[in-house]
């Protein structure tokens, strides 16, 4: 249980550091105190991410690079693969937190130490994240990430990405982004 309080007390200190640049840095922290924040200490969420680390932390950049690939590939297999991310317990457990709020969140995945998805509650467009400052900010400075407000043309809303550090018995172990309806906040 200590555990649990101290990750969440590291999360509320962080957000508070990453605000610049985002007109609703503000009210998007609040979020992350009131809900992400809770989110992130679950034990199955946490599970899940120390499970999938122990198995993709030595993969080499060619072996990521190849399932991105895969991910992207619109191929049969790329198609299993994806599945058996959309379709594990953790991304059941997102679109759960998803379906809570539909209007708010418009996305939700968990990623890895390495940068790739654990699980989702919408199929992302590629599997390795790392190479995007929604998971680069959180893994190199501890801090919070706040996307730029966007026009999303799929659900005609304007949306920002929240992306949080996932930190375990004081070490990173991954990310969560929270794709949020800034129209709805």
């Amino acid at each position: 249980m200590n555990r649990l309080v101290n990750t969440t007390a590291a999360l509320c200190v962080m957000a508070g550091a990453a605000t610049a640049g985002n007109p609703y840095s503000d009210t998007l922290t609040s979020l992350v105190d009131s809900t992400i924040s809770g989110w992130v200490t679950d034990p199955t969420l946490v599970a899940a991410i120390i499970a999938q680390n122990a198995e993709t932390a030595s993969y080499s950049d060619d072996q990521v690079a190849e399932l991105d690939t895969l991910w992207q590939s619109g191929s049969s297999e790329g198609r299993q693969f994806i599945d058996g991310v959309w379709h594990n317990a953790l991304s059941e457990q997102l679109k759960g937190y998803k379906s809570q709020s539909p209007q708010l969140f418009s996305e939700i995945f968990v990623v890895d130490g390495r940068g790739l998805n654990v699980g989702q509650s919408n199929i992302t467009s590629d599997y390795f994240q790392g190479d995007e400052a929604k998971w680069q900010v959180p893994h190199d400075t501890g801090e919070i990430h706040f996307g730029e407000v966007e026009f999303d043309e799929s659900s005609q809303t304007y949306l920002s990405q929240v992306s949080a550090p996932i930190i375990h018995e004081g070490e990173f172990i991954g990310t969560i982004t929270v794709g949020v309806n800034v129209e709805g906040l």
